[in-house]
């Protein structure tokens, strides 16, 4: 497949950082925002891209992207939520941290915590936190999933569903605007769930893109959560969610 050499270089930054920005295309080709614009749309349209508010991403089509591409999605902005949600943790509790690169944000920030027995599906979260004497970490047995280190399937749920804990942190792939908390996988999708039932306090974390994407498979609703960690919110439909159901609503980047 042919590219001119600016859409393919539109691709490759698409690829290194996760997703791609109109006003920075701009400035770096020293182009319009229009011819930016035009741009992504003939990519969309080759399936090569797929938009998003203010720029594109890679396709994710009904499978979730690469891991590390996803990791690489405002990264800063999961850093704030990361370190936004670990305040919400007292030293001495017990949490679940389900598989996400934005959990895993929180996880880092945890590190500077005193003593947690921390229970998860993540393979990268118990490697992270597993060498720090304070914390007791307890991983779930299952399926592993290659693509990300999570565990999934049957075994995964029964194994939490022995637990009952203090605190839980939950990702999503997608927010719809109805309030649905969706993923792709299914089979992680029930882990999540049990996750959710078997915790006191529910913390979802999720930054702003996530209201930009969708995903075939229900978690839950946002009514289900105690406290929605994110960068910031630009729905007012999810804005009166959390005021429906009292869900406190932390935005960390806010303007």
């Amino acid at each position: 497949m042919y590219l001119a050499p600016r859409h393919s270089e539109i691709i490759e930054l698409a690829k290194v950082e996760g997703r791609v920005l109109v006003d920075d295309l701009a400035n770096r080709f020293e182009v319009t925002p229009q011819t930016i614009r035009k741009d992504l749309n003939d990519l969309c349209e080759r399936q090569l891209l797929m938009r998003i508010h203010g720029g594109a991403v890679i396709p994710s089509g009904t499978q979730n992207m690469e891991y590390a591409q996803r990791g690489k999605i405002a990264a800063e902005e999961k850093e704030t939520i990361g370190t936004a949600a670990a305040e919400l943790i007292p030293d001495n509790a017990s949490l679940f941290i389900n598989i996400g690169t934005t959990t895993e944000a929180v996880s880092q920030a945890l590190l500077r915590h005193g003593r947690l027995m921390v229970i998860t599906n993540n393979i990268n979260v118990a490697n992270r936190m597993r060498t720090h004497p304070q914390f007791e970490v307890v991983i779930a047995g299952g399926v592993v999933r290659a693509a990300d280190g999570g565990i999934v399937g049957e075994a995964a749920v029964d194994f939490i569903r022995q637990f009952k804990v203090d605190y839980a942190v939950i990702g999503a792939s997608a927010i719809d605007h109805d309030g649905a908390l969706l993923d792709y996988d299914f089979r992680e999708v029930k882990v999540a769930q049990a996750i959710i039932a078997n915790a006191r306090q529910v913390i979802l974390v999720a930054d702003s893109t996530k209201f930009e994407r969708t995903a075939p498979v229900r978690i839950g609703h946002l009514e289900q959560v105690d406290t929605f960690v994110t960068d910031r919110c630009p729905n007012d439909k999810i804005r009166n969610i959390c005021r429906e159901f009292d869900v406190e609503l932390i935005e960390t980047m806010a303007s």
